[in-house]
């Protein structure tokens, strides 16, 4: 499978990217900086995804899954300033929402194109089903539209052979997540709140992409998957 991954260059993101590329397939990475490896987009630009869509079709000659996983968990108080607000909501919902859409539309189209059908799986978050903290309204709304999202490609695709598929992490031992307990000081109460005992490991959450990417039925298409311990159970 030829598949291009966005986020790759940290936590689940470089875990599955080292996953797949292990397990034989031509996978084409990307994050902001960039590196030898990683193309490099902005998804803060418009032109980002289509500039990275088409970085990685050169790379690879064609494309049979997109992953979606680049995001952002940026903060922003309540009582913050109109400006402060809206910059925080329009930075958030334009990394972790508008560019994955841009970037599945492009996957349609060319899924389309060849005619072979395709994969798209879109890394969420449990906070797109129960919340997340005052400062984050945004960071929660981004993962839940990625949700109805998933569902819409999932029910309109279809019949094309385009399947769509949501993974719903809780919390999950990458840098960010160690950086957000240790400020904190809340790993004790993470922990106490999973029923699980741990927090999930960035491989546990990759090997869960790559089964929808690679091995789940179609018949499963629509279907989003969580890993967060039983601590959030639907």
């Amino acid at each position: 499978m030829n598949i291009l991954i966005t986020g790759a260059s940290r936590g689940i993101g470089a875990a599955t990217f080292e996953l797949l590329r292990s397990s034989g397939h031509l996978v084409a990475g990307h994050s902001t900086a960039g590196s030898d490896e990683l193309i490099s987009a902005n998804f803060t630009d418009p032109d980002g995804p289509r500039a990275l869509w088409t970085a990685a079709l050169a790379r690879l000659g064609h494309i049979d899954v997109l992953i979606n996983n680049a995001g952002i968990y940026e903060g922003v108080a309540d009582d913050a300033s109109d400006h402060e607000w809206h910059a925080a909501w329009a930075r958030t919902l334009t990394v972790n929402l508008q560019a994955s859409a841009d970037l599945s539309r492009l996957a349609i189209a060319h899924f389309r194109s060849r005619g072979s059908g395709g994969r798209i799986v879109n890394v969420s978050s449990r906070a797109g089903h129960r919340g997340d903290s005052p400062e984050h309204w945004h960071y929660a709304a981004s993962k839940a539209a990625i949700l109805g999202m998933t569902k819409t490609i999932a029910r309109g695709y279809a019949k094309e052979n385009i399947l769509a598929f949501a993974v719903c992490p809780g919390f999950t031992m990458t840098g960010m997540v160690e950086d957000f307990m240790a400020s904190r000081g809340i790993s004790d109460q993470v922990i106490a709140e999973i029923p699980l005992g741990r927090v999930s490991t960035a491989n546990e959450v990759a090997e869960t992409i790559r089964w929808l990417a690679i091995d789940a039925p179609a018949a499963s298409t629509g279907s989003i998957i969580d890993v967060n311990g039983a601590s959030y159970v639907r």
